[in-house]
C-alpha cells in the first residue's frame, strides 16, 4: 500500500455524512428560492421540517450507512445478506423517512426472496424508474472497508447497491462515489473526478462527473434522481473549499437535501477529516461518538487482508 490511510479521514467520512444528512433534513423538499425567503443561508443545524426532525437528529440515510458500516464491523467482511437482514430490522423499527424504492425492495426481502434478485425485480416492476439515490446516500462504510482493496470495492459497491437499487445509474454512482472516497482518504485531490470517470463503465454516471465542476448554482439539480444527487454533490465538493463551505453548498441547494448533503458531507469528510468539521456541529449531532468509533473499526479491518477474499 503506497498511501497511508489516516484514521481522522474515516472518521470525518462517516460523521460528515450524518453530518450533512442532519442539516439537510429540515430543507428536504424545499426549493432553494423558498430556503433562500425564509432562512438566509441555513448554517446551523435546525429541527423541523417535514420530519419534524430535532437538530442535529439524522434521517434515513445515516441510519442504513450505520446498518451497514454495523455488519462489516461485526463480520469482517461485506454480506449482501446480512445487510438486507439489518435493513429489514431497521424497517420494523419505523423510521420517519423511507425512500418508495427501497421500502419495496425491502418488503420482498422481509418476504425472504433472495438478496440479489430483489433489485432487478423492483426494476422490472418499476419499469425501469428505479434511479433513485436510495443506495448512493448509504455506500460510504464499503468505501472505507475496502480503501486498500480497488477490485473489492468496485465488487462490493455493486452488490450493496444491487440489495435495493439495481439499475446501472445507481450501481454505477455508487462505485463512483466509493472510489472518490478512498482518492480522498489518500490525499489525491488533483484530478480526482477525471480519475473516478475513468473508471466508470456507464456513460452517462461518467458524463455527470465530468461535467459537474463546471456548473453554474442555476444548473445543478438535487432531487432524488441518483446522477441529480452525484452531479451535485460533487459540484459542492468541488467549488468550495473546507468541509463546512462544502456542505452548506450542498443543503442550501433543496430539494432532496439531506441525501445531497449526505454524499457531499462524506466526500468532504474524507477529504478534510474530522477536525474540519465544526465543533458547534459535532456538539448537536446525535450519535457522534457511535459514529466515530465505527469509523475507527472500519480504519483498522481496512488495514488488514480479508478473512475470506473472493
Amino acid at each position: 500500500m503506497t498511501h497511508p490511510l489516516p484514521r481522522d479521514r474515516f472518521i470525518g467520512c462517516l460523521v460528515g455524512l450524518a453530518v450533512g444528512d442532519a442539516l439537510g433534513a429540515p430543507l428536504e423538499f424545499m426549493a432553494r428560492d423558498q430556503i433562500a425567503a425564509h432562512y438566509g443561508e441555513v448554517r446551523e443545524l435546525l429541527g423541523g421540517g417535514w420530519l419534524n426532525v430535532d437538530p442535529g437528529e439524522y434521517t434515513d440515510d445515516t441510519q442504513m450507512a450505520l446498518a451497514i458500516a454495523s455488519s462489516i464491523v461485526a463480520l469482517g467482511r461485506v454480506d449482501p445478506a446480512d445487510i438486507a437482514g439489518r435493513f429489514v430490522a431497521w424497517l420494523h423499527t419505523g423510521p420517519k423517512d423511507i425512500g418508495n424504492i427501497t421500502r419495496t425492495a425491502l418488503r420482498y426481502h422481509e418476504q425472504g426472496v433472495a438478496w440479489d434478485e430483489v433489485g432487478a425485480r423492483v426494476c422490472r416492476e418499476m419499469a425501469g424508474r428505479c434511479a433513485g439515490n436510495g443506495s448512493v446516500m448509504r455506500c460510504a462504510p464499503v468505501g472505507l472497508f475496502h480503501a486498500a482493496r480497488p477490485d473489492a470495492l468496485v465488487r462490493d459497491s455493486i452488490r450493496t447497491s444491487a440489495i435495493t437499487h439495481a439499475d446501472d445509474l445507481a450501481v454505477w454512482s455508487t462505485v463512483a462515489v466509493n472510489l472518490a472516497i478512498v482518492e480522498l482518504l489518500a490525499g489525491r485531490q488533483a484530478g480526482l473526478v477525471e480519475r473516478v470517470a475513468a473508471a466508470i463503465e456507464v456513460p452517462l454516471v461518467r458524463e455527470t462527473l465530468l461535467a459537474a465542476p463546471g456548473l453554474t448554482r442555476r444548473e445543478v439539480r438535487s432531487g432524488g434522481y441518483v446522477l441529480e444527487t452525484l452531479g451535485a454533490a460533487f459540484w459542492a465538493l468541488q467549488n468550495h473549499g473546507g468541509f463546512e463551505e462544502v456542505v452548506v453548498a450542498a443543503i442550501n441547494l433543496g430539494d432532496d437535501a439531506d441525501t445531497v448533503g449526505a454524499v457531499a458531507g462524506a466526500l468532504a469528510g474524507a477529504r478534510e477529516g474530522v477536525a474540519a468539521i465544526p465543533e458547534r456541529w459535532l456538539h448537536q449531532l446525535r450519535d457522534a461518538d457511535h459514529l466515530a468509533d465505527l469509523a475507527a473499526a472500519l480504519h483498522r479491518l481496512a488495514q488488514k487482508p480479508l478473512a475470506n477474499d473472493e
